[in-house]
C-alpha cells in the first residue's frame, strides 16, 4: 500500500530521495558511510510523504517542499540513531543498527550531524513559522524520550503517562510534517490546525499499532526483534492494560517483567497479553484515533493527494510491519 501512496507523488518522491543522498554528503568518510547505510536500509518514508501530499493537496507550486520533506526525514533518522543507542537496539529494518556496526559514539555524533543538516535546510526554506514549528517539535521529541526513560521499569505508569510519551516521542513529528506543509502552501490557520491534528492522530495510531505488533508481529517482516520494548522494561499500552484488567497471576507476571526487563518469560507474556484482550483494546484505541484523523481531512479539497492522505491513515492501522 505504501508503494501506491508513493506513486501519487512519484516525481516528488524521486526528488526527495535524490535530495536525501545529496544532503547527507560530507567530507568525513564515516558520516558518508553511515549515511549510505541508513539510505540502503530503506524505510517507508511515511513522514516525508505527508509533507509531499499535504503541500500538493493545496496546490503548492514551488520546490521547497522537497527540502521540507528532507528535513522531516532527517529529524526522524537522527532520532532513530539516538534511540538505538539509548535502547541498545541491535536490529532495525532487518539490518544491524548503526550503533552495532560502528559503535555508540559514532551513531550519536552522526545523529547530531543529521540534526544540524536538517536545520541548515530549514534556513534555506527561510520561513520563520516553519522554523518555529520544527524547533518546538524537536524540543518535544526530546521531552518524549526523557519521559520514556523516566517511565522505564515503572509499573505504576498509567495509560495517560503512556499517551504523553507517544504524543511527544512519535506523533508530534507526524503533526509537524502536515502543519508545516500547510504553512508552506500558504493555507489559513484553521487548515494548518486541522492538518496538525490529522498528523498527530495518525502518529498516535501508528505507535499504538507498533506496540500491538511488538506482541503479535513477525520479526522478519517487522525488521526488528519481537518483544524489544518488553526487554527494555517499557510499560506500553498492552502491558498497562494487563496490569489494570488482568488476574492476580497475570498482573504479577507483567509487573515483574517491567521491573526486571529481559525476555525470560516472553512466550508466557505474549500468551497473557493476547488472552487478556490487551491487543484488541490497543487496536481499538488506534482505530478511534484514525476516525478523528479522517474527519480532519474535510478541509482538504478532493484530489488524488487527499486520497493518498486517507490511504496513509488507513495504512497506520492495517499495517503488519
Amino acid at each position: 500500500m505504501t508503494n501506491s501512496i508513493q506513486q501519487i507523488v512519484e516525481d516528488d518522491f524521486e526528488a526527495l530521495n535524490k535530495n536525501v543522498v545529496k544532503q547527507l554528503h560530507s567530507e568525513v568518510p564515516l558520516i558518508e558511510n553511515i549515511g549510505q547505510y541508513l539510505i540502503e536500509a530503506g524505510g517507508k518514508r511515511i513522514r516525508p510523504l505527508l509533507v509531499l501530499l499535504c503541500s500538493r493537496a493545496f496546490d503548492y507550486q514551488g520546490e521547497q517542499h522537497i527540502n521540507l520533506a528532507t528535513v522531516i526525514e532527517f529529524l526522524h533518522t537522527a532520532t532513530l540513531l539516538h534511540d538505538d543507542v539509548v535502547d541498545m537496539s541491535e536490529m532495525r529494518r532487518g539490518k544491524p543498527t548503526a550503533n552495532i556496526q560502528w559503535g555508540n559514539p559514532s551513531s550519536v555524533l552522526v545523529g547530531d550531524f543529521i540534526y544540524s543538516r536538517a536545520f541548515q535546510l530549514l534556513v534555506a526554506i527561510a520561513d520563520m513559522q516553519i522554523m518555529e514549528v520544527m524547533a518546538t517539535t524537536t524540543n518535544k521529541i526530546s521531552e518524549g524520550e526523557v519521559l520514556q526513560l523516566v517511565n522505564q521499569h515503572n509499573v505504576a505508569a498509567t495509560e495517560l503517562d503512556y499517551m504523553n510519551v507517544i504524543h511527544n516521542k512519535t506523533a508530534i513529528l507526524f503533526a509537524a510534517a502536515c502543519s508545516s506543509a500547510a504553512i508552506l502552501a500558504n493555507t489559513d490557520s484553521s487548515v494548518q490546525e486541522k492538518l496538525h491534528t490529522f498528523g498527530l492522530e495518525v502518529g498516535l495510531a501508528f505507535q499504538l499499532i507498533d506496540d500491538v505488533l511488538d506482541y503479535n508481529g513477525d520479526s522478519d517482516e517487522l525488521g526488528k526483534n519481537i518483544g524489544d520494548d518488553l526487554a527494555e522494561g517499557k510499560p506500553t499500552l498492552p502491558l498497562i492494560y494487563v496490569l489494570q484488567h488482568g488476574n492476580t497471576d497475570q498482573k504479577q507476571l507483567i509487573s515483574s517483567a517491567i521491573k526486571e526487563g529481559g525476555l525470560q518469560h516472553l512466550d508466557e507474556i505474549i500468551s497473557v497479553v493476547k488472552e487478556s484482550g490487551a491487543l484488541e483494546y490497543t487496536r481499538q484505541k488506534a482505530e478511534e484515533r484514525i476516525a478523528i484523523a479522517k474527519e480532519c481531512l474535510s478541509v482538504v479539497p478532493a484530489s488524488t493527494y487527499k486520497n493518498g492522505l486517507e490511504l496513509i491513515a488507513q495504512t497506520a492501522i492495517e499495517r503488519s510491519k
